[in-house]
């Protein structure tokens, strides 16, 4: 495929998100449909349209539509673009058309700069404060890939050489002991030689901080009580610790078994049901449901979805589970409450409260990481029971 052409297949695509379908079955959609489309087209592809739901506001002003075409438009002009991709010529999409113009940026509201609904700049600026725009100008931004070492049986430097042999070039992050970062060929990582074997897993770096943070030790009783998918899970067991994974949907854990087993630790999967039975746990890790906010890199559409309703639908399943996970923390254990946003509204707000209404925790630490060339936003509170 020419470039045009698949900025051509982007607007299509890009179409059916507006229209409601989720990125990835618009992707995959199209793909199915358009099997002439070799991998690098899919890539290419795939990297225009979550580009432009990153920067869909600024794109849209700038092609003076929310559409498809108009998202487009507008990433090219931002480019430099226009004439050789708009150009009508074989599978180019069609020329710019009158009522198309260009419109300055710099005419634009706040959140439309910021790429931002309008209703969620005040959560930003509570918690970023002076920050908050640039903190918003590094979501408009692709993420990096970070990994983590599987340290019980490898370490870093390792793997930097094994990964290579399979083409992926990384580095280690400085401040986060068996970390990499990803720096070419990110997209071989899954089909890796480190990877199939165990040796590593995807993991975002600030993810990684925290779950180091926790200072975990060998044998402690752990329960990861959202598990989800387990890669939190995966590296508290890395760590040593004794780990037990729950989710209240338990389809989530579906790869958490060989997950494991590929990385050569042992994590027990329970249900609600049973959770009672195992009380009481040294840590409870509650990784809650969250707006994602701070990894609207990665799910960019996630930040045009949300609606004041359903943040706050999300910040009464948190305190639900904080007191769910109150009955499973023993005597002198540690509560750990962490979340993917940048938010008050999720964060501290939601400890303060949990505290007020609990009677017997004390918060003995937070961090928020904002999203930066680093790694993810994320907070994390861990908390004491003190009877």
């Amino acid at each position: 495929m020419t470039p045009a052409a698949r900025v051509a297949a982007a607007i299509e695509i890009l179409e059916m998100i507006f229209d409601g379908a989720t990125p990835e079955k618009s992707l995959t959609g199209w793909g199915r449909r358009h099997r002439f489309a070799g991998s690098k087209d899919r890539a290419a592809i795939r990297d225009h349209v979550f580009q432009a739901l990153r920067c869909r506001a600024s794109y849209g002003w700038l092609g003076s539509a929310e559409t498809g075409r108009g998202v487009m438009l507008g990433a090219m002009r931002a480019a430099g673009q226009v004439d050789e991709m708009f150009s009508g010529i074989a599978h180019a999409p069609r020329v710019v058309e009158e009522g198309e113009d260009a419109r300055a940026l710099e005419d634009a509201d706040r959140a439309t700069k910021n790429d931002m609904p309008a209703w969620l700049l005040p959560y930003f600026d509570s918690a970023l404060g002076d920050d908050s725009d640039g903190v918003m100008e590094i979501l408009k931004t692709r993420a990096g890939v970070f990994l983590r070492v599987n340290a019980a049986r490898t370490d870093t430097m390792e793997m930097i050489d094994v990964l290579a042999q399979d083409g992926v070039t990384a580095v280690p992050v400085a401040d986060i002991k068996n970390a990499l970062q990803v720096t070419e060929n990110e997209r071989r990582v899954a089909q890796s030689d480190a990877y199939l074997a165990g040796l590593i897993e995807l993991q975002d770096a600030s993810s990684q901080h925290a779950m180091i943070g926790l200072g975990l030790t060998a044998g402690q009783r752990v329960l990861d009580l959202c598990a989800g998918g387990g890669g939190k899970a995966l590296a508290m067991a890395a760590l040593g610790a004794d780990v037990t994974a729950h989710d209240i949907d338990p389809r989530r854990m579906v790869d958490l078994a060989p997950r494991a087993e590929r990385a050569g630790v042992v994590i027990e999967t329970v249900s609600t049901d049973q959770l009672s039975t195992l009380v009481p746990f040294d840590v409870v890790l509650v990784d809650a449901p969250c707006s994602g906010s701070g990894t609207w890199r990665r799910t960019p559409a996630a930040k045009w979805d949300l609606t004041p309703e359903r943040l706050l639908e999300l910040t009464q399943i948190q305190d639900d589970v904080l007191a769910q996970a109150a009955t499973l923390v023993g005597s002198d254990g540690t509560l750990a409450y962490a979340t993917c946003s940048v938010f008050d509204v999720e964060n501290i707000d939601r400890i303060q409260d949990f505290i007020k209404t609990q009677g017997d925790f004390k918060m003995v630490s937070k961090t928020l990481r904002r999203p930066c060339a680093g790694g993810d936003g994320f907070f994390i509170a861990q908390l004491c029971r003190t009877a």
